[in-house]
């Protein structure tokens, strides 16, 4: 077996934290639905449909990661969905967001959250590359 070096190792560790941060996520859709439908837009439809979909996707693209012949795929899927969450990004910097009773979440958290979401993309990409 060759041995991989630093730079392999880097990636793949990153890779590894990265699925495991997508699985852990997407079941926590499934344990703590309130803490998503709370912050989801109203012009949404569909809440729970959306809540549960996206962590069924966020798990399935997590797992996908760990594999060579579809972690390509998976780093579409994962990207995709990111992508798709901009909606909700957006929506709170335009309209603010209450994370829980009357606690609102102050607006450059908002911005820092929308930045990082640019990050997590490029992290994404990297992890989905075939190495």
């Amino acid at each position: 077996m060759p041995r991989q070096n630093k730079k392999d190792l880097t990636i793949n560790t990153m890779r590894v934290v990265l699925a495991l941060i997508f699985i852990f996520g997407g079941i926590n859709h499934f344990i703590n639905p309130d803490l998503y439908l709370k912050i989801m837009p109203a012009f949404l439809p569909l809440p729970m449909f959306l809540n549960w979909s996206s962590g069924l996707l966020e798990v399935l693209g997590g797992i996908g990661l760990f594999f060579k012949p579809i972690r390509k795929a998976a780093s579409i899927l994962l990207n995709a969905l990111l992508i798709s969450f901009f909606i909700v990004h957006i929506d709170h910097l335009v309209n603010g967001v209450q994370f829980q009773a009357g606690i609102k979440i102050p607006t450059i958290f908002l911005w820092i959250r929308l930045a990082l979401q640019f990050v997590l993309i490029y992290w994404v990409w990297l992890a989905g590359k075939q190495k």
